[in-house]
């Protein structure tokens, strides 16, 4: 079978290279050309463990290949699948023109029956338009040639994204053909053979699911952040609380941790687009409403501990900032908490020094030489009044705090994760201060 993936993205670039390993004959396509030269030398533009190694060998078996032109040899692809970015528009929509701009393309040039797969995350709908673009462009041809339409969302975590598209807990494909649904039965055999689930549906319910599911999603975290806050003003632990629910057989304990705030490139933005494309329909979605709210004031609840720590005398203070990613095993930082923290330190006058063991160049990106970018966690700490933890790499959970308390001018630690042990560090002379904890 061979496929074209266009987009090489995080879900496009994941999605193609472990479809190349189960053996497909894999096509890449971009229009960034500086990025597809980068790929065909072995240049990764995204930060994933396990991918390098893995686009090179099925680059060099001859499974992958990178390319710029949809256009070109469209007719050699049994699949031709769109996983372009869906950026959120002002009123938090998500934004299709990339994903009609490839179907234009496909109805511009298909010769021959062909499947198109939208991997992209698109509101309920999106299917129906992306039929009505190829079939226009069909027509101004003047021609009447067979294709289907299929949706097949992604749910892939970053930093275990290989791990989620070849271990699966399900496979979900929106289909409304015969003809779609053996072609897709067939590019996902080796799953099936495996034991995962391959869930079929309808387009509009297959488009659903995956915005239903973020948004469960991101509505457990605000729930336990909610829970943690409350924690706190009543003397309760919400470790406790957490593992007391999470034995409910009905509850679970995943996505249960409260912290500082989801970010990334998925919650936030398919939490917005499922309340507007509610609105549109004249509903109000009110708790996914609440999702957003108690996210956002979340994300500034470390900084609130900094500053009463204080007493508000926090001008001129020096801060160290471990973790910039919105999670481990990452270098994005859409969305991420960090952001937000450090945006409040410095508007406070505050000095920021900062250590991530990967998005230290993202972070440049996004604020410039406003912070001092550090080489290891122990340099940022040095002449601190507090370390804040912000993202909970391994490399974080098991620092030298002798080492850390001898470099800072005050050993305070503001834990945005609760990785760690409250008590222990005020045994090493620490004030600790975490979320929803005694």
């Amino acid at each position: 079978m061979k496929l074209a993936i266009v987009g090489t993205g995080y879900v496009g670039l994941v999605s193609g290279t472990c479809f190349a390993d189960m053996g497909v004959e894999v096509t890449c396509i971009d229009i960034n050309e500086r990025k597809i030269e980068e790929l065909r030398r072995g240049v990764i533009p995204i930060y994933e463990p396990g991918l390098e190694e893995m686009v090179l060998r099925n680059a060099e078996a001859g499974r992958l290949r990178f390319e710029t032109d949809l256009a070109q040899g469209i007719d050699d692809y049994d699949v031709i699948v769109c996983a372009v970015g869906t950026p959120p528009g002002e009123d938090g929509s998500a934004d299709l023109q990339y994903v009609l701009e490839v179907a234009r393309t496909v109805g511009r040039h298909i010769g021959g029956y062909t499947l198109f797969v939208t991997k992209s995350t698109v509101p309920v709908g999106t299917g129906e338009r992306v039929r009505a673009v190829i079939r226009g462009e069909l027509d101004r041809r003047g021609v009447d040639v067979p294709f289907d339409i299929a949706s097949n969302p992604e749910f892939l975590k970053e930093g275990a994204a290989i791990e989620d598209f070849m271990e699966p807990d399900r496979v979900v494909v929106g289909v409304d053909s015969e003809r779609a649904r053996e072609v897709m039965e067939r590019l996902y055999r080796p799953f099936v053979e495996k034991g995962h689930l391959l869930l079929f549906t309808d387009i509009p319910s297959a488009e659903m699911i995956k915005y239903a599911s973020n948004a469960m999603l991101a509505t457990r975290i605000s729930f336990m952040n909610d829970i943690a806050n409350l924690c706190e003003l009543l003397g309760a632990d919400v470790d406790m609380v957490r593992r007391g629910m999470g034995a409910d057989v009905r509850i679970g304990p995943k996505f249960l941790y409260p912290g500082i705030g989801y970010g990334g490139s998925c919650f936030p933005k398919d939490v917005k687009a499922l309340v507007n494309t509610a609105r549109t329909k004249g509903y109000d979605m009110k708790v996914l409403q609440a999702v957003e709210e108690v996210n956002g004031l979340q994300k500034q609840v470390l900084f609130e501990k900094f500053r009463n720590h204080f007493g508000g005398d926090i001008a001129g203070r020096r801060v160290a900032v471990w973790g910039l990613s919105f999670k481990p095993e990452t270098d994005d930082m859409r969305e991420a908490p960090s952001v937000v923290i450090i945006g409040l330190l410095l508007q406070a006058g505050c000095d920021v020094r900062v250590y991530d063991p990967v998005a230290s160049e993202e972070a440049r990106r996004l604020l410039g030489d406003r912070v001092r970018y550090c080489r290891d966690k122990y340099e940022a700490t040095e002449g601190a009044d507090a370390l804040m933890l912000v993202t909970e790499w391994q490399e974080f959970r098991n620092p030298d705090w002798d080492r850390v308390k001898g470099a800072m001018k005050r050993p305070v630690v503001l834990d945005g994760r609760n990785i760690y042990d409250g008590e222990e560090l005020s045994r090493k002379g620490f004030v600790c201060r975490s979320i929803g904890r005694r």
